[in-house]
């Protein structure tokens, strides 16, 4: 399985694409991020944001995307641009069939470190050991997409089967 992870931002969007599977090693495809500057009005940004996901998508054709979704955060400005991100990545999975899962931080950190609590040193030291790097990707957006499509692989089926089944009950019992 080949995905896409995305931690989304408006400065900064980390984007990671990751191989692997339940018993299989877990190989780097590639790394980076798409970059904006504040100084450029909210729309000019989004759209750059958006044709880089677009360009991360087709370069690498992942079978599954894992965005972060955010639940909470005290600066209401900085989660409107994370959630306006989230949009965009949603969107380009939507347009290619691409199944896109949304896992939160704490179930990231979970899954790469075996703690929820984890700090972003011990997610990125985590992420360079199961993939056999040198060293923790930069910024820490990059490591944390990595996290992300790492989560992904080892959680996202099954957590896929469980929305589908929750799904499947919610639509029988509005019969």
């Amino acid at each position: 399985m080949r995905v896409l992870g995305i931690d989304p931002g408006l400065t900064r969007c980390g984007v990671g694409v990751v191989e692997g599977g339940i018993g299989r090693a877990l190989t780097l495809v590639e790394v980076g991020v798409v970059k904006t500057t504040p100084e450029l009005p909210i729309e000019d940004r989004l759209l750059l944001i958006s044709r880089g996901i677009d360009t991360w998508i087709d370069a690498t054709a992942p079978d599954a995307i894992a965005v972060e979704r955010v639940f909470s955060q005290a600066n209401v400005k900085t989660v409107m641009g994370t959630a306006q991100v989230s949009g965009l990545a949603l969107v380009a999975a939507a347009a290619r069939g691409i199944p896109v899962t949304m896992h939160t931080p704490s179930e990231v950190k979970a899954a790469v470190t075996g703690s929820g609590r984890a700090d972003k040193a011990q997610v990125g030291a985590m992420v360079a050991r199961l993939l056999r790097l040198d060293a923790v990707p930069k910024p820490a957006d990059a490591a944390d997409a990595l996290a992300l499509a790492i989560c992904h692989i080892w959680r996202g089926p099954a957590t896929n089967r469980i929305q589908a089944a929750v799904a499947a009950q919610a639509a029988g019992g509005a019969r």
